[in-house]
């Protein structure tokens, strides 16, 4: 019986509260046994995790790896490649691309290219109505039996509430997770920036906190009408925390994450007319950012996401109202959730939760956690590592990054797959 043993790290299992230094043996792609090799066992690979850290691989909610569509910017297996690189086994590709994965066919195109990628593997997430139009339902159980693992209105809100509540109302039929992004067009419409001082001081359109909080509180009713398991997609409000936490108290079926980029930046970061601080939804006040780390801490919001936006050159060059919003963040996600430890907002933990345990539990898959039995998706993370963000360690091919320049403390050095190392830093390009 040949496999792969880790040996000798601190084994940190949120899924299961385990946090304690042994070693770890893998068999045919699976956990086969902690402390003790099972019998027979013999090591084709040992990985020495002495002073480092052994997770579950991170599980990334929202990317846009913009393949079909927009490969110039970047494709599947560039990204799953990034994704590696930052100990990110899974990543869910966002429904939005050309053509919009509304169709089992568009599925496996995502799957096949994901598979010959050979590194992070794709979830695809299939589109919640036709086209995104927001018009008339997706056939949700076929996407669902193709491999999407959610339907999600793609970034593109659902306008029409009774279409709304019958995708939910259908989605709930076929146990389907659904993941909404709370934004009113007609609110942030136009807008560039957080409505407020700095939209005013650099003359731009701004979008109200209500753009999003409006179109939460929709939602939430919809929910509680439909008793349908919903997730909200990168929240930027406090406002918007309250709600989420009324909601979970209340014991509706929802669950929220937040954009890694909105635990550290503000409406201030956009000073200048940064470029790669231009999102949707937009930076906000320092008051926002508070208490959506505040609600990370409480566990009301239950996930940290890269909401990963690779771009060429040429989509952020120019006046900031004809550019693209945005952030490459695959490269930055697992260096900013140990940044919340360092900082003392999150228990280590906790932070790897948001991360592996927390979205798989979102997505009702089995992975996420590390017991006996489960898939082998692992990142061996080295907690003394130094480094800079910035040329040959971004490995996306999107460089639109506000973190550029920052120094960072602690970097996957490992990533496992399914049992495969997809990557070593030993052995990184």
């Amino acid at each position: 019986m040949n496999g792969i043993v880790i040996s000798g790290g601190r084994v940190i299992d949120p899924a299961h509260g385990l946090d304690r230094e042994t070693d770890l043996f893998i068999v045919d792609g699976r956990v086969a046994a902690l402390d003790q090799a099972p019998a027979g066992f013999a090591a084709s690979v040992e990985i020495d995790a002495r002073e480092k850290w052994v997770c579950p691989g991170l599980i990334d909610l929202a990317t846009q790896p913009r393949e079909p569509g927009q490969t110039q910017k970047a494709s599947i297996s560039s990204e799953a490649k990034a994704a590696a690189a930052g100990g990110i086994t899974s990543f869910c590709c966002q429904p939005n691309t050309d053509p919009v994965v509304d169709l089992p066919t568009v599925v496996e195109l995502l799957r096949r290219r994901s598979e010959e990628a050979t590194a992070a593997r794709l979830l695809p997430l299939g589109a919640l109505t036709q086209n995104l139009s927001g018009e008339k339902l997706s056939a949700m159980a076929a996407l669902r039996d193709a491999g999407c693992v959610a339907m999600s209105d793609g970034g593109r809100p659902v306008v029409n509430s009774q279409v709304l509540r019958r995708a939910l109302e259908y989605a709930d039929t076929f146990e389907i997770t659904v993941i909404l992004t709370p934004r009113d067009p007609w609110l942030s419409e136009g807008g560039l920036a957080h409505e407020g001082a700095v939209s005013t001081r650099l003359g731009l359109i701004g979008i109200p906190e209500a753009a999003e909080t409006a179109a939460l509180a929709r939602d939430l009713a919809l929910v509680e009408q439909t008793g349908t398991r919903t997730h909200f997609g990168r929240l930027s409000t406090a406002r918007s925390v309250e709600l989420i936490a009324q909601a979970l108290d209340a014991g509706l079926p929802v669950s929220a994450d937040v954009a890694a980029h909105q635990l550290f930046l503000t409406e201030l970061d956009l000073w200048d007319f940064n470029h790669d601080a231009y999102v949707q939804p937009p930076l906000r006040t320092v008051t926002d950012r508070e208490a959506l780390r505040r609600g990370v801490a409480s566990g009301a919001i239950g996930v940290i996401c890269s909401d990963h936006q690779p771009h060429d050159p040429d989509a952020k060059s120019g006046p900031l109202a004809a550019i693209e919003p945005g952030i490459s963040g695959l490269d930055s996600l697992l260096a900013l959730v140990l940044r919340l430890v360092d900082e003392g907002l999150l228990k280590l933990p906790q932070a790897l939760a948001t991360v592996t345990c927390n979205p798989a539990r979102v997505l009702g898959i089995d992975r996420g956690h590390l017991a006996p039995g489960a898939q082998a998706d692992i990142c061996v993370i080295d907690p003394h590592a130094v480094w800079r963000l910035e040329g040959a360690n971004i490995r996306s091919r999107g460089r639109n990054t506000p973190f550029r320049g920052w120094e960072f403390t602690g970097r996957a050095t490992h990533t496992l797959v399914d049992g495969r190392l997809v990557f070593s830093l030993d052995h990184a390009g």
